[in-house]
């Protein structure tokens, strides 16, 4: 079982798995490149929605890495969301997999 959650406003996603996904790929790869060809997304895509997700929010959540000329790094802002809301969704998810295995007819397994 995989759960799909984010959070969004009127104006589109503000954060989710996907927006997780891409800030460990960046910290993983220190570029944007690196990160959304490991995504399979183009940079132009995975740029677009980390823009909208700093707009919304207001905060930088990657910026240049000044020792590396194309590279990229989490903001100490884009650190604490990715952790925060990695740990946030991985206890829901356990919570909602228990819950699912309370009432379902049939056996619910997390898998990564």
């Amino acid at each position: 079982m995989r759960m799909h959650l984010w959070f969004e406003t009127e104006e589109g996603v503000l954060f989710g798995l996907g927006r997780l996904q891409m800030l460990k790929s960046v910290e993983e790869h220190g570029s944007l490149k690196g990160a959304a060809e490991a995504l399979g997304m183009s940079y132009r895509g995975a740029w677009g929605k980390i823009k909208v997700t700093e707009e919304l929010i207001g905060q930088k959540l990657i910026e240049r890495d000044s020792n590396r000329r194309a590279g990229y790094r989490l903001t100490p802002f884009g650190k604490v969301l990715a952790r925060s809301y990695d740990q946030w969704y991985r206890e829901v998810e356990a919570f909602a997999l228990s819950k699912g295995n309370e009432f379902l007819p049939f056996y619910l397994n997390c898998y990564e």
